[in-house]
């Protein structure tokens, strides 16, 4: 039903209950509604197929909520905060190229992995008189999947006799999967702002909109003189996790204020509507790398994936790369990595009976203690930087 308090579903033991109440209303008291007499099969079959109906004019109901809906309905939601989905990213490197030199390198030969991740060059190429040539590739196949190691890349699918070996001297990057409801969902309040100009937090939440930036803090200095910070004066300064060069300069551009000073780090140039160059500056955010060691107490329940569950729940909480390449973005930027917090987020991990988590900012010294960060600083943990043991 439907009323001040919301919507509230009928389930299917509610509708058997009401429907059995009206049977025993228009038959009598003493009319067999149990559960293998004709009445009540009949009533149990119209109470499934309604139950369905009724979870449909939920998700309906729900479709309007941003912490609710799902899908294409939390799709649909996204305008309203000026952002939409993350889609499915290819992941995009170089491959180095040995063999004769004067030999033609197609566009689109393909290359992989020994583990069957296929990549293909994006641009035509010679080897060169020195027997090698660097080009681009892009992996045939959209996720995270196409993020791979460096050296990993050796595999010449489709022989040539003028090629004698391939490899990526760099790693992949980039590829992702598309952004699920729950990575969508937490950008809508840091994306609010963005529908003005001009401030803070309409750049921030423009930078936030960038696909691939994961967290940006925005501080304006509005006095004559350079603050304490080193920032000019009468500037704004943006710092940024993650994201393309030229796309984060176009935000600042769109949002900043007229005759206010993009300052940082990073030039990049941008056109304005007339077509004329414009200096934009930036400052990629400093990420303090965190190092995690867990000693587990389990018991038989504890799954048999339970060491890559313990570094997943670190990672979403603090922030990195899981193994799979895939990106959280955790804590927001100048947040401090609680370790109370940390310890915390084993809890929903079955089989844990005790834990003992230490962190670390440099590898070597580790504590049971919170890790400071400073304000335009980002803390990361990637899955190869989390230490998972057993305690016995």
């Amino acid at each position: 039903m439907l009323d001040e308090k919301g919507f509230k579903r009928k389930r299917f033991a509610d509708l058997v209950v009401e429907m059995e109440d009206k049977s025993r209303e228009a038959f009598g008291q003493k009319i067999n509604t149990s559960e293998w007499s004709p009445l009540g099969i009949i009533i149990r079959l119209f109470a499934f197929f309604l139950a369905k109906l009724w979870a449909v004019a939920e998700d309906v109901y729900n479709g309007d909520s941003i912490n609710h809906a799902k899908g294409v309905q939390l799709d649909r939601q996204g305008p309203r905060a000026g952002i939409s989905r993350f889609k499915a990213a290819w992941a995009k490197g170089f491959v180095h190229i040995t063999g004769i030199p004067g030999t033609d390198i197609a566009l689109g030969f393909v290359v992989a992995t020994k583990t069957g991740v296929t990549f293909e060059t994006t641009e035509a190429a010679i080897i060169a008189q020195n027997g090698e040539v660097v080009v681009p590739i892009v992996a045939r196949e959209p996720g995270s999947s196409g993020n791979q190691a460096a050296g990993t890349i050796t595999v010449i699918v489709n022989p040539n006799p003028n090629i004698s070996s391939v490899t990526n001297a760099e790693p992949t990057g980039g590829g992702r999967e598309k952004e699920t409801d729950t990575e969508f969902r937490a950008r809508f309040p840091q994306s609010v702002a963005g529908g003005g100009s001009g401030t803070t937090d309409s750049i921030r939440a423009e930078l936030l909109r960038v696909e691939g930036v994961r967290a940006a803090a925005v501080i304006e200095n509005y006095y004559k003189d350079p603050d304490a910070e080193g920032r000019p004066g009468k500037s704004v300064s943006a710092y940024v996790l993650g994201g393309d060069r030229q796309a984060i300069a176009e935000a600042i551009f769109r949002k900043r204020s007229g005759g206010i000073e993009p300052a940082g780090s990073e030039e990049v140039t941008v056109l304005d509507i007339s077509g004329n160059p414009q200096k934009v500056r930036f400052t990629y955010a400093p990420e303090v790398k965190v190092y995690v060691k867990i000693a587990l107490r389990t018991d038989e329940s504890f799954p048999a994936d339970g060491d890559a569950l313990v570094r997943s729940a670190l990672i979403r909480y603090i922030g990195g790369r899981e193994a799979d390449g895939s990106l959280w973005n955790g804590l927001n930027m100048g947040q401090d990595v609680v370790h109370w917090e940390a310890l915390s987020t084993l809890r929903g991990i079955d089989g844990i009976k005790d834990a003992r988590v230490e962190l670390s900012t440099d590898g070597i010294t580790y504590a049971p203690a919170n890790i400071d960060v400073g304000p335009q600083q980002v803390a990361q943990a990637d899955a190869d930087r989390i230490e998972v043991g057993h305690i016995v």
